[in-house]
């Protein structure tokens, strides 16, 4: 999960030597992608429960029609999405935000929207080898599409070895790059593995089934809707900075970028959840289940309280990775307000790991319906209004922007831990305590 999220630390940070207006840029535009790459990467997830669940029962004709079916959502979806994106780029126009930085992320939007479609098929093939409890194979695409995306970047961005230095447009075809190499790496990987290969052997002769699409859809769509609601409450955050300035915008954008990095560490314990969760759900083993769940949910815990610590103590130092030593007055407020929210930054870790983790759990149930709900109410209801109070209406600005986001934090976490406890107590009591 690391993997997504630092194709785009590397383009801040490299794209920040460049200027505060750059990296503002780099911020408008991406924040048009993540909204994209939520619905994309949300669907996705309906995928692994399910492998899961046949993995465990030991039903391979079950798990290559989920994958079949899963891969032809993902195709539909990417295509779909990459439309969106691109059409949609004139919105930046008409949306408040600084000019300077309107015009430069125009084009870095038209080719990362692009790289959509590779990154959706992609998450086809990532949740199936995830859902078969192989999901170091995905890491070695993304590795190795991150390899690709700091050279391409060096060579477009600065302009190197006879290369036009093209700045953020550079970083956006890197992106794109990189995405490519991504899913055909992947795709050779589970074509010469010895157990996977029959998965994907002979794929498109698979019978089409109504039945399987409609399952997914049921489960997937929810789970877009969770994603996109969270995205969009990010989204709204890099918006809402943006009407405050270049500068409260750039700032944002380097204690979102650096807090992302550290959620996807939370996120990939989710998957392991919602994999695990999947596995003793097929088994039937239901205490084993919420036992499994509960020990993710401590490591999880005990891990973003190290990150919330690191980001006390580094809180005047990690917007210095993204900005270049000057006393110009533009870079130090900037490294100034960045500095500031990584204070609120450091507590949210803690909750936005668990509320990741307890819709990963939530997922393996394929409970998704009351978990969708509970998002945008905790989102949308609890934490935009208070973002946009606090920001607009008081002196906090930026800060009131994260206090904001904290909140809907707090409340998606707590609801979400209380529905898989409710969940899983009634499993076992209707059940029996199997194990």
């Amino acid at each position: 999960m690391l993997g997504h999220t630092f194709v785009q630390f590397i383009d801040n940070v490299m794209v920040g030597q460049l200027g505060t207006a750059e990296l503002a840029a780099i911020s408008l535009g991406n924040s048009f992608i993540f909204i994209a790459m939520s619905v994309g990467i949300g669907f996705s997830t309906a995928i692994t429960p399910l492998v899961a669940e046949g993995d465990a029962a030991k039903r391979p004709e079950e798990v290559k029609s989920i994958f079949y079916h899963g891969l032809l959502w993902c195709l539909v979806l990417g295509l779909v999405l990459f439309l969106s994106v691109y059409l949609s780029r004139n919105l930046m126009f008409s949306m408040g935000q600084p000019e300077e930085v309107v015009e430069l992320a125009f084009p870095y939007l038209k080719w990362v929207a692009v790289s959509l479609f590779p990154l959706i098929v992609f998450q086809a093939f990532k949740q199936f080898t995830d859902g078969m409890s192989l999901t170091r194979y995905s890491m070695y695409a993304t590795v190795l599409a991150n390899v690709v995306n700091v050279l391409v970047n060096y060579v477009l961005i600065f302009g190197k070895w006879g290369f036009p230095a093209w700045g953020v447009t550079g970083a956006a075809i890197g992106t794109l790059i990189s995405r490519l190499v991504m899913i055909l790496a992947l795709i050779v990987l589970i074509r010469y593995h010895k157990h996977l290969s029959y998965y994907i052997h002979g794929i498109w002769q698979m019978a089409y089934s109504k039945i399987k699409m409609r399952k997914l859809f049921r489960l997937g769509f929810p789970s877009a809707l969770q994603m996109l609601f969270e995205v969009a409450f990010f989204t709204s955050a890099i918006w809402v900075c943006g009407l405050l300035g270049k500068n409260e915008q750039a700032a944002n954008q380097i204690a979102l970028n650096i807090s992302s990095m550290t959620f996807m560490v939370a996120m990939g314990l989710s998957v392991a959840a919602m994999i695990r969760v999947g596995n003793q759900k097929g088994l039937g083993a239901f205490v084993d289940l919420r036992r499994i769940a509960k020990s993710v949910f401590l490591l999880t815990l005990l891990i973003d309280i190290v990150f919330a610590v690191i980001f006390i103590l580094a809180k005047d130092a990690f917007p210095w990775f993204y900005l270049e030593s000057s006393t110009a007055a533009d870079v130090v407020e900037v490294a100034t307000i960045a500095s500031s929210l990584f204070l609120v930054a450091a507590f949210f870790q803690i909750f936005d790991g668990a509320q990741v983790v307890a819709l990963g759990a939530l997922r393996g149930l394929q409970d998704v319906i009351i978990p969708t709900w509970i998002c945008f109410a905790s989102y949308g209801l609890v934490g935009f209004t208070t973002m946009v109070y606090l920001s607009l209406y008081t002196p906090l600005g930026a800060f009131g922007v994260w206090i904001g986001l904290l909140s809907g934090l707090v409340a998606s976490s707590l609801l979400l831990y209380l529905r898989f406890l409710y969940q899983t107590n009634k499993l076992i009591r209707n059940n029996g305590t199997t194990t």
